[in-house]
């Protein structure tokens, strides 16, 4: 009678916090000990060797393979004063996840055992790029594929493996990773920015894109998550009915830490400064069991690079404090999800944020023209920048009100939306000078005056300005930054391109540099306002606004995806040099192939739980209450007999009710899932999971929970939303 789930409750109230040790040295110590940075490339490479490599990676040229082999020697040497035993390729394959094979330094020398790690290993491995998603660029007999070494991302060194990040790209060339077309991104939003910021300062030489992910989970406790077969297969529960408490009070966002995730984010924190990553926040997040971990900003690659260390982190320190971790969009339905706002910037060289306010009308200008030109690009692309973000879990967070809606669009503030309309209307390039922040006088005591930023916040803008930065807000929690930053990196830089010749044009033509900038600023604001919305992004009314302004609206997720393969799409992708038509196609093939596979397992798992767990359940509490009336008319005259069984006979008609539509529907989804499966196109059969196997799984899931309410509290075996969502 519901053994299993409270066994596993009884675990669950038996954990105790796990003692972490800390060290007894500040952070800035031990920081980044774990990684074989350029202060130790100094001292473990040869000093002939060291500033040529400085130099080559600082330019972003080719390393020779005679560096390669003193990068090697010098990186082995301090790999196994580290403890390391064994090297891997550290890479990004599409499946989301990250990809390693072990090889041990260890070899053989005219028959003698000798630690060995040469410069062309380190260069470049070959994994079988047939096993890994492809979108059909590699075929089962077509295995051959190359991880190559990326420089400019440190090595690390983990447990008894070295660790170097690399590329992974096909026979023919074309990437099989998320890292290539990222880093392919970012040259290209170099270039196109520095010659752009030369219009303002002919010192800027380098543009990077930054980036700073805030990443939210869930904690399970490891008991219950074994209790919850849909929990173990797909991450999220495919059936619970809401608990009566969860996040209603709004007492769990910001609230105290639990002592046992404390202990969890305190040993997370330790690790990951070690390996170089700068977490420096972390709270409690708005739903029960819901966190948050967030780091400094840093260079997009090396960023993304850490966060998809940290989520390996995360996930194996979670199991060593007995609990799971939850990535997953939405694991509950009924409370907030969880999304990874990826917060990008543009900075030169010359120390300079390009959206950064100024204090002069000059800086201003700069400032405005990066600006809008960021707004030309997500309003050419705004369909392919959701596509980036779209999947098979994020689809259930998109548009719910607590996340950003299905429509992309920019919030900018009251102050800048108005300097924008300002400049519209002006005749000439007077420049706007705006002051950064203001003060607010509270009048309270000795509170002191409190510094305004230039714009309020807009959580449900998926697309907004927050100061001197853009948050993305719509990438989901499990994603890989890399697929979003690579489409906003390159759809900013076509845009910078096409400014650029537009503006050179007008100065051929004789017209003055300001003259032309401020002309072409004055008509991109105009083209741009369609993609500005300062409003409430969950209402219907901009849902039916957006439509009308020609934004992309649409809410199937395997629909979405066609934006990869638009004729705008492939065009932009081509002239950036970041993905090539056999690319983009692959990548659709994979996100479709993807989608259809997650629901796929979903609905089997969903079949699975009903016909073993609730409809037994169900049926035994019928049969109590059948048993019951029996029981009482033998007892009672036929009059108290009918009185007293009269709640006992609706509650039996409803159990019956519920199930038969369970079993119904577990069949049309069994027919559906398999008339899905039959479709070879990758597009056709995901939108046939999307529009008829999704429906009837929500359907049996209202069933269930239903039940959920009604059977006897003892016979249901499935811990359930009250006792996953609150960690004692």
């Amino acid at each position: 009678m519901g053994t299993i789930r409270f066994e596993s409750l009884k675990m669950a109230w038996q954990h105790q916090p796990v003692e972490v040790k800390r060290p007894t040295v500040p952070a800035s110590v031990y920081f980044a000990e774990k990684v074989f940075t350029r202060s130790k490339m100094k001292e473990y490479i040869a000093s002939n060797v060291v500033d040529e490599l400085f130099e080559l990676m600082d330019n972003d040229q080719t390393l020779s393979r005679d560096i390669a082999n003193s990068v090697a020697i010098g990186m082995k040497k301090w790999a196994m004063e580290q403890g390391a035993t064994h090297y891997t390729h550290w890479f990004q394959p599409l499946t989301g996840g990250t990809a390693e094979k072990h090889d041990a330094f260890i070899d053989l020398e005219d028959g003698k055992a000798i630690e060995k790690f040469s410069g062309s290993v380190l260069y470049q491995q070959e994994p079988d790029a047939s096993s890994f998603p492809s979108g059909g660029l590699r075929s089962t007999f077509e295995a051959r594929g190359y991880s190559a070494w990326d420089p400019s991302s440190p090595a690390f060194v983990i447990g008894d493996r070295l660790c170097i990040p690399t590329i992974f790209v096909s026979y023919t060339g074309e990437a099989l990773d998320y890292k290539t077309p990222l880093l392919r991104s970012c040259t290209a939003v170099n270039q196109a920015a520095v010659a752009v910021a030369n219009y303002f300062d002919r010192n800027v030489k380098h543009v990077n894109s930054y980036l700073g992910w805030e990443q939210e989970y869930f904690l399970v406790d490891e008991a219950l998550f074994n209790a919850r077969p849909d929990l173990v297969m797909t991450g999220r529960t495919l059936m619970g009915h809401a608990s009566s408490k969860s996040q209603q009070l709004d007492d769990h966002y910001f609230g105290i830490i639990p002592e046992r995730v404390l202990a969890f984010m305190t040993e997370l924190e330790i690790e990951a400064l070690r390996l170089g990553i700068p977490v420096r926040t972390r709270h409690n997040e708005v739903a029960p069991n819901q966190f948050e971990l967030a780091p400094t900003y840093e260079e997009a690659n090396l960023s993304n690079d850490h966060n998809q260390l940290i989520m390996s982190l995360m996930e194996n320190l979670a199991r060593k404090h007995h609990f799971r971790l939850l990535l997953h969009e939405k694991p509950y339905s009924g409370v907030n999800g969880s999304g990874k706002h990826c917060n990008w910037s543009l900075g030169t060289n010359t120390g300079v944020n390009l959206l950064a306010l100024g204090k002069n009308p000059h800086q201003n200008l700069q400032f405005i023209t990066f600006l809008v030109n960021i707004l030309m690009a997500v309003k050419k692309h705004n369909g392919l920048l959701k596509a980036s973000i779209v999947s098979a879990t994020n689809a259930h967070r998109l548009g719910a009100n607590e996340a950003p809606p299905a429509i992309i669009s920019v919030f900018l503030g009251q102050q800048l939306n108005q300097a924008l309309d300002d400049i519209a209307k002006a005749d000439v390039s007077e420049g706007i000078l705006m002051n950064a922040k203001k003060e607010m006088k509270l009048g309270v005591g000795n509170i002191p005056a409190v510094l305004l930023d230039n714009t309020d916040r807009n959580r449900t803008s998926p697309f907004a300005f927050t100061g001197n930065r853009f948050e993305f807000r719509a990438v989901g929690s499990s994603a890989n930054c890399g697929a979003a930053l690579l489409v906003l990196n390159a759809a900013v830089a076509d845009q910078l391109n096409a400014f650029r010749a537009e503006v050179d044009a007008m100065i051929e033509k004789g017209e003055t540099k300001e003259r032309a900038l401020f002309t072409v600023i004055k008509r991109y604001i105009e083209e741009s306002k369609e993609i500005r919305f300062e409003g409430n992004g969950y209402s219907d009314e901009w849902k039916k606004e957006a439509t009308k302004r020609g934004l992309d609206c649409e809410t199937s997720a395997p629909l979405i995806i066609d934006h990869y393969l638009s004729k705008q799409s492939i065009d932009m992708f081509a002239r950036t040099h970041v993905l090539s038509e056999a690319e983009l196609q692959s990548r659709s093939d994979v996100k479709w192939e993807n989608y259809s596979m997650k629901i796929q397992i979903e609905s089997r798992v969903l079949g699975d739980l009903v016909i073993n767990h609730v409809l037994p359940a169900a049926k035994r509490y019928q049969s109590m209450l059948l048993q019951n009336v029996l029981s009482v008319k033998q007892v009672f005259s036929e009059e108290e007999t009918n009185c007293l069984n009269e709640q006992d006979y609706l509650i039996i008609r409803r159990i019956e009710q519920h199930a038969g539509a369970i079993i119904e529907g577990v069949e049309k989804m069994n027919k559906a899932r398999a008339k899905a499966n039959h479709i070879e196109n990758q597009r056709e059969r995901a939108v046939a999971f999307h529009d008829t196997v999704i429906p009837l799984m929500e359907e049996i899931r209202s069933h269930v929970d239903d039940l959920e309410l009604m059977v006897d509290d003892e016979l249901w075996t499935l811990p359930k939303y009250r006792e996953m969502l609150f960690i004692r």
